[in-house]
Formats: structure tokens, C-alpha cells, sequence
């Protein structure tokens, strides 16, 4: 059954991913759940699907030595929320509510040392795009190739999806209006905007 808050489009999970880039990658092994938050890109296929996650952990995380003994992990992503007051809404018996974006995925961590230097460059050209005055890796001179020594750089392959894209899809247009006006120019309001443009 298809649900009202599915994503408009399969490049809509990718675009959160883009405007959050931190992620909480979580693992569970004997000892127990162990999270850490992380910039990660998504990696995509021919139509916007997001087929993999890639970044980076500093190698003296401890989470590194549990990841690798035990891969599997849940990646989360969570975008704009918030609450939405009945103050806001003029529909009389209207509850409060609250407005969010999750996309999280079930994936397969494989560590690639060997893609350091990559996964740091692609990270800082996503951050800093390609102006004249982007800052580069270059700024650091010597002192990058030692921090590489520091890092590892990893590939989640995407074994399972799921998003919510929970953003006012089953008010009346009425009531969204309303709640529109109420949020004004904030990242709520927009992703709303962006969900409900994609239906229409």
C-alpha cells in the first residue's frame, strides 16, 4: 500500500542527503548499539535512487574495530521538523501535530583505506563546491597526507530504503496554507512547499 508521505520522487531521499550530509551510522554487535555521526554522500543510481553511502571515520574512533567485526549498520538522516500547533490551523477539532523528513537505510559498511584521499576530497568539493574561492585539500600542504593516516574510508551498500516524508500531505489545503503562512520562510515551510509542488 502506497503511503500519502512516500517521497514525491526517488531523487528526493538523495536531495536530503545533500542538504543534511550528517548522518548517524548505527551498529550493534555483543556489546551492545554504538552510533556516531558522520558527513556522508550518497551515491546514486540512473534514477535518483540512492544505491550506497560513502565517508569516513577517524581510525581512532572505536567504532571503527566494531564496524568492521560487525558491518551491518542503520544509516539516519534526519531533515527539517518541528512541532504544528492547532493555533496555527482554524479547522475546529484539528490535534497538533509534527512535521519531518526520515530517510534511513540498512547497509553494508566495507571499509576502503585506499580511498582516503577520495572520499576526503569528494566530501570537501560537495561542502565547498567549485568556486574560485573554494577552499581545497591543497590549503593544508603537508599536514593533509599525514591526517590521512588518520582517517578510514568506507562504502555502505545500500541493502535496504526507507523514507517518510511526513510534511503536511494529508491536510486540507485549507489548513496547509495556514500552516505555510505559520512557518514562513523556515526549512520546514520549504520542504513542505517542495512535497507538495511534486503532487500536484
Amino acid at each position: 500500500m502506497t503511503s500519502a508521505f512516500q517521497p514525491g520522487r526517488p531523487g528526493d531521499v538523495a536531495g536530503l542527503i545533500r542538504s543534511v550530509v550528517l548522518g548517524l551510522v548505527v551498529t550493534h554487535d555483543a556489546a551492545g548499539y554504538v552510533a556516531t555521526p558522520l558527513p556522508l554522500l550518497a551515491e546514486t543510481g540512473a534514477n535518483g535512487e540512492v544505491q550506497a553511502i560513502v565517508g569516513h571515520f577517524a581510525r581512532a574512533n572505536p567504532h571503527v574495530a566494531r564496524a568492521h567485526a560487525s558491518p551491518r549498520a542503520l544509516i539516519c538522516f534526519m531533515g527539517p521538523h518541528g512541532y504544528i500547533p492547532p493555533a496555527w490551523v482554524s479547522k475546529r477539532g484539528w490535534a497538533p501535530t509534527w512535521n519531518y523528513s526520515l530517510a534511513q537505510f540498512e547497509v553494508e559498511i566495507d571499509f576502503q583505506p585506499d580511498r582516503n584521499d577520495a572520499a576526503v576530497r569528494a566530501l570537501v568539493a560537495a561542502m565547498e563546491g567549485a568556486g574560485p574561492d573554494a577552499w581545497t585539500v591543497e590549503a593544508m600542504g603537508d599536514r593533509y597526507r599525514r591526517m590521512l593516516d588518520h582517517v578510514v574510508a568506507f562504502r555502505a551498500r545500500v541493502i535496504r530504503a526507507d523514507a517518510r516524508f511526513k510534511l503536511g500531505q494529508d491536510e486540507a489545503p485549507e489548513s496547509f496554507a495556514e500552516i505555510l503562512q505559520a512557518l514562513g520562510n523556515s526549512p520546514l515551510a520549504q520542504a513542505m512547499r517542495d512535497q507538495a509542488n511534486e503532487r500536484i
